[in-house]
């Protein structure tokens, strides 16, 4: 039952907003009692918790599978960005500004853990790209990781980028592209136009 909470509670939070949703909300989505919530939750904090770690468990498994399938660096960026969106729903109630704004303690813990996985992923990508000749060999991969790591974060920053004005497929697919713009060879020019353009038809 814990497992079903968590799943329906994700469904609802992504899709209306943390602060939105109530469990009388999730109680009647799952025709169940509250008080079956409280057995395995003690409050709506412990449950944004439980389905905000689940969520990033489940999205780093995906990363790791996609991580190891991977033809290239290139695909492997955004397949990573297509499989993140759908998990998230396109974001539509901004989760991470929610978590910040209402739940703060929870949102610096994600970060934390977001970082740790995105840096040590990224890492392993640049590298990988370096040695198939894709990245260029001169690129500082530390310090080009932890960049990454900031611009994505950034572009979901509501106050920069409005939602109103910017989607936020788009804004992930631009960054994206202008990340690997900016290291690629000649080789890896040729694979990243390849895949755009294969993508566009």
């Amino acid at each position: 039952m814990r497992e079903k909470i968590i799943h329906k509670a994700s469904e609802l939070f992504l899709t209306l907003g943390f602060k939105s949703v109530t469990m009388d909300d999730i109680a009647s989505e799952m025709c169940i009692s509250k008080k079956t919530i409280y057995v395995h939750f003690s409050n709506k904090t412990k449950l944004v918790e439980a389905v905000t770690f689940n969520l990033f468990d489940v999205i780093c498994d995906g990363i790791d599978g996609i991580c190891d399938n991977a033809p290239n660096p290139i695909e492997e960026l955004y397949s990573i960005k297509m499989f993140v969106m759908q998990h998230l729903k396109n974001e539509k109630a901004s989760p991470q500004y929610q978590l910040k704004k209402y739940y703060p303690l929870i949102h610096n813990e994600l970060k934390l853990k977001q970082f740790g996985k995105m840096h040590e992923s990224v890492k392993e990508s640049l590298k990988h790209g370096v040695d198939t000749r894709v990245f260029r060999n001169t690129i500082d991969i530390e310090f080009i990781s932890r960049m990454y790591f900031t611009g994505m974060t950034g572009i979901k920053d509501d106050l920069f980028f409005p939602p109103k004005k910017y989607q936020m497929e788009y804004l992930m697919e631009s960054y994206l592209e202008y990340h690997l713009r900016a290291i690629v060879t000649e080789k890896g020019f040729d694979i990243l136009n390849q895949f755009i353009t294969k993508n566009q038809s």
